[in-house]
């Protein structure tokens, strides 16, 4: 490979600049005036103070997170969607986009090959579906003992203090927010171990429902991608456990579920279609503009523990398509159209070749790694994160981490690139993503020879 001397100086993928000088710069945009402005004028200010500090999602030195510009097709649609301005809550709202949602909702249960009740709600983000899908949990979790949830809250069950929730211990810190929302609390998460592999493991989580108690645990969390290392759980164990024991399972695939869609890495997520609950990100690998996140049920009848009627909107007799009734939101964003714009645009044949590009840069990346002096690969990659470490000659243990840490702050510091850091038990581990298919291994090599440059 060639040394990191030939690496070609990259322009600026965001400013670089600090705090102090972001919020200088955008200063004269929170100067509202009693006069308006022309849009040219307007577009010019933006261009000059907000621009440069806005991130390249495009650009292939971007390898820190799962964002991405939005490709042409979901671009046009999310044009349509300002332009009508429509919510779809339900008929009264927006008879099309009401309809068209269900209708969406429908054939992505299909495409990902959930069973045929299966059905789907579009969310704001992952964070969200995770807390609805969690509260559902809780809701069957109530009804085994004999009461409804909606109407007596936690303090209808005997021990409040002995509801828990089962995840990997790499599991997205949303699961945090999901029961301190539901008045849980992080006590009621039980952690489970991981590999080496850094999924979850299947003995321990044996044994944690063993030692906590069946009777008390009302979910599991399996994760299809972790969004710290990409690894993806053993599905179809976990499912076949949980449904044994009569635990709701669900599974958060919000970065990870799209890679099921690449006939090569779809064994990673069998099982996923035995979840009672599953969460989906669209914005991420689609391309699709924010907000866009699906959260899917098992069965269709689930989201009728969100189901909440008024005399004025949303009233019970009522019988056309009212997407409001399957997740709390009463505004909702025609989410759907850019999502539905994107797979008519590309077709099913291109969002898989999207998908796939980025998932072999990383894997011919780790392989390549593997082999390089000085640079020690963490795990074998999942998905499309790659995880690695500095490690040059001589240092001593205990300063490997600082080293790490150093390296990063100095690149992201320059604005040229973008990578991010993690941490991998007591390791601090480099870590760049590859979401865009502009992205390519030759990229990712780049950027592990500067960070070696650099130490």
């Amino acid at each position: 490979m060639s040394d990191e001397k030939e690496n070609k100086k990259t322009a600026r993928i965001f400013s670089g600049a600090s705090p102090e000088k972001v919020a200088q710069d955008l200063s004269p945009l929170i100067h509202f005036k009693e006069q308006g402005m022309p849009l040219s004028e307007l577009r010019a200010l933006l261009e000059k103070s907000l621009f440069p500090h806005l991130m390249n999602y495009a650009s292939p030195q971007f390898q820190s997170m799962f964002n991405t510009f939005p490709e042409p097709g979901a671009k046009f649609g999310a044009v349509l969607e300002i332009q009508y301005n429509q919510g779809v809550t339900n008929w009264q709202v927006s008879p099309g986009g009401a309809m068209l949602e269900e209708l969406c909702a429908r054939a992505l249960c299909h495409m990902f090959g959930f069973p045929p009740d299966s059905d789907a709600t579009f969310m704001y983000c992952g964070t969200s579906a995770n807390l609805q899908a969690l509260f559902l949990a809780l809701h069957r979790h109530a009804e085994k003992q004999g009461f409804d949830l909606c109407q007596k809250g936690i303090t209808g069950f005997e021990n409040p203090e002995k509801l828990f929730l089962l995840c990997s211990e790499d599991a997205h810190f949303s699961l945090k927010h999901a029961v301190r929302t539901l008045g849980l609390g992080e006590k009621s998460l039980v952690p489970v171990k991981v590999d080496q592999n850094r999924r979850m493991d299947v003995n321990h989580f044996q044994q944690k429902i063993d030692q906590t108690g069946r009777k008390n645990i009302f979910g599991v969390v399996a994760t299809a991608g972790t969004t710290s290392t990409g690894s993806v759980d053993p599905l179809s164990l976990i499912a076949e456990i949980s449904i044994n024991e009569n635990i709701w399972v669900h599974i958060d695939g919000a970065y990870g579920l799209a890679y099921s869609l690449v006939p090569e890495w779809e064994p990673l997520f069998q099982g996923k279609e035995l979840a009672d609950s599953v969460s989906w990100d669209p914005h991420k690998q689609f391309g699709v503009p924010i907000p866009n996140s699906v959260l899917f049920v098992k069965n269709e009848q689930d989201f009728e523990r969100m189901t909440l009627y008024s005399d004025y909107f949303n009233p019970s007799q009522d019988t056309h398509p009212n997407p409001g009734l399957k997740s709390a939101p009463s505004t909702r964003p025609f989410s759907a159209l850019p999502l539905i714009t994107s797979i008519l645009h590309q077709g099913l044949k291109k969002i898989r070749h999207r998908l796939r590009s980025p998932l072999e840069a990383v894997k011919k990346a780790a392989v390549q790694i593997q082999s390089e002096p000085e640079l020690e690969l963490c795990l074998k990659p999942d998905t499309g994160i790659l995880c690695f470490q500095v490690v040059p000659k001589n240092i001593k243990p205990d300063k490997i981490n600082d080293l790490q840490e150093m390296i990063y702050n100095e690149i992201m510091s320059k604005g040229e690139n973008a990578l991010s850091k993690t941490k991998i038990g007591d390791k601090t581990a480099l870590r760049l993503v590859a979401v865009s298919p502009a992205v390519q291994s030759r990229h990712l090599l780049e950027t592990a020879y500067l960070c070696r440059s650099i130490a």
